[in-house]
Order: C-alpha cells, then sequence, then structure tokens
C-alpha cells in the first residue's frame, strides 16, 4: 500500500517540477534537513527498484530530463565493508547509463543542494537501502531547450 501512495505523490508533483528541482533517491541513514525547500517521501523500497521507476517516469516526460549524481565514495567501497555493494553498483550504473552523470564527492553533491535548495524543491525519496554513499541525485534539466540553443540566444541578445 505505501509504494502506491508514493507513486502517487511522485505522479502529482512531477508536472510541477521542472529545470532546478532535485528528485533524490536515498538509503535509509539520509538525513533529514533543515531546509523548507526539500520534501520526504518514505518509499519502504529497494533503491535500484525506485530509480528505475523514477527514471522511467522522467524518460516519458515531454519537460525535463536527469542528470545524475552518485557520490565518487561508492565506487571504493568494499563488498568485504558492505556487503551487496558491487551487485548495487552495477545495477545503478545500468539504470543510469543513458543520462547524463557524473561523480562527486558526497559533501559537493550536500553543496549543491543547499545552494538549490533555497530557492528550488527537492524531493528525496527515502528507500529502505543500507549500503552507504548509494543515494543516486538527480538534477532535473530542461528536456526541450540545451545549453546549445541558451548560448545561441544569449550572443544574438549580446
Amino acid at each position: 500500500m505505501e509504494s502506491k501512495i508514493w507513486q502517487k505523490q511522485l505522479d502529482e508533483i512531477l508536472p510541477y517540477y521542472g529545470h532546478r528541482n532535485w528528485i533524490l533517491v536515498t538509503d535509509m541513514a539520509f538525513p533529514k534537513q533543515s531546509s523548507n525547500g526539500i520534501r520526504y517521501i518514505n518509499t519502504n523500497e529497494n533503491l535500484t527498484g525506485v530509480l528505475q521507476q523514477v527514471l522511467d517516469k522522467l524518460s516519458k516526460s515531454e519537460h525535463i530530463k536527469p542528470v545524475i549524481y552518485t557520490d565518487k565514495e561508492l565506487a571504493f567501497i568494499t563488498e568485504k565493508q558492505a556487503k551487496g555493494i558491487n551487485k548495487l553498483r552495477n545495477t545503478i550504473l545500468q539504470l543510469t547509463k543513458e543520462w547524463s552523470s557524473e561523480t562527486l564527492l558526497h559533501e559537493d553533491v550536500f553543496g549543491k543542494l543547499n545552494e538549490s535548495s533555497n530557492l528550488f524543491e527537492t524531493l528525496v525519496l527515502k528507500t529502505n537501502c543500507t549500503i552507504p554513499y548509494s543515494s543516486v541525485f538527480i538534477y532535473l534539466d530542461c528536456k526541450y531547450w540545451n545549453e546549445v540553443n541558451e548560448t545561441t540566444l544569449r550572443n544574438a541578445m549580446g
């Protein structure tokens, strides 16, 4: 029942989200921040399942596309340190391969979020994942306008 609730909430939110909003698919330890611009939903589901559903919805969107950020630390965690890390890491890579993606230090991702959440809402979808540094940070970009168009426009404007 709970999974239907978070999916319904996501469906209701997505039409309002646009360029500069964020959607985070996080592990269980992701902290509740004090910023008013962050909305939290507990999915109580598997991280990669939630990620796949979010990316599927974004791929069908006419107005937004995902830019994927993952923690750089994720690549350095061993199976001995966190059982299941290899499978999780590979699944995340597989699910996000068609989208622009970047790895950043965990603290640098938080810096981007803090900067953005003062003006733009962030949705946090907490999962039941207990593997560290496994959260996937999705920055929403405009699907029908790109940097080349923006640069051309700005140059034309002088």
